[in-house]
């Protein structure tokens, strides 16, 4: 099978997108991780989209493990500059599993999403038990052997738990990361970020995605974070979000509505033969 397909990222956290809209290419969970598949094309996330008859586009969204996710922030922007481009308007919507998203093309290469509200409930992370979810009092221990208690669990679309610490190299994600993903506490997996609070305006980020493992950037996380941060007084209303190669800005209006914006990467159409 052979069809052509776009790759494309924001901040690094990289994409191929597939359009299901005309031409009905179907794969499946070992060609998806194929895909994925850094020896082969490479991506964190595949991208379906398909055609929806009452707004711009549907999405369906592969971790790079073939999992499905239900959200995926930088995707959204990602996609949303490509129809952008193609229907000639700067304001798209786009279905996903967890609801429409809209987003508006504010200059070049330049996207804002709006994702939605945070759910902070322990049945809604999903969690097997009840617990505090501001402060789960989860263990985790530093490449020194320290022990540190914490993290904050909101969904944002795919379930975080989120740590504040005072260095983020001081922890080695790629052991941890797993290890919190896979704990039966989260019934569904979760997302994990180190955050180091640099001041109310800008926080530096480390995150493990959930069935993508190690990322460069992830937008639900940067979410995640930002709102994280203001339920436990650390910020206000915006914050810019670090990442690796580069910043994404997220606001939080008074309807507690979270917003990110950030640039992507330059439209690259690439072929694919499986």
């Amino acid at each position: 099978m052979e069809f052509k397909a776009y790759k494309m990222d924001g901040l690094g956290n990289d994409f191929v997108i597939i359009d299901q809209r005309q031409n009905q290419i179907k794969l499946t969970k070992d060609q998806i991780k194929k895909i994925c598949d850094r020896n082969f094309i490479g991506c964190d996330q595949l991208i379906f989209v398909k055609k929806n008859l009452k707004i711009d586009a549907s999405l369906e969204f592969y971790n790079s493990d073939g999992s499905t996710s239900g959200a995926c922030g930088n995707g959204t922007r990602c996609v949303a500059y490509l129809l952008s481009r193609e229907m000639k308007k700067n304001k798209i919507t786009l279905e996903t599993e967890t609801g429409n998203l809209e987003s508006k093309v504010l200059g070049e290469k330049l996207v804002e999403t709006k994702i939605g509200t945070a759910k902070t409930k322990w049945n809604e992370i999903p969690l097997l038990k009840k617990l505090n979810t501001n402060n789960l009092n989860y263990k985790i221990i530093d490449k020194n052997k320290k022990e540190y208690f914490g993290g904050t669990a909101v969904n944002v679309g795919n379930p975080h738990v989120v740590f504040f610490i005072n260095n983020i190299e001081d922890f080695n994600l790629e052991k941890i990361g797993p290890e919190i993903e896979n704990d039966k506490l989260f019934t569904e997996k979760c997302n994990v970020t180190l955050a180091k609070i640099i001041n109310k305006n800008h926080i530096k980020v480390k995150v493990w995605e959930r069935g993508a493992g190690l990322t460069k950037a992830c937008g639900t996380a940067a979410c995640a974070t930002a709102y994280s941060a203001k339920i436990n007084g650390k910020i206000n209303n915006k914050t810019d979000i670090e990442f690796e190669m580069g910043k994404l800005s997220i606001s939080i209006d008074e309807k507690e509505n979270i917003s990110m914006s950030g640039p992507v990467s330059n439209i690259n159409q690439i072929d694919i033969k499986i």
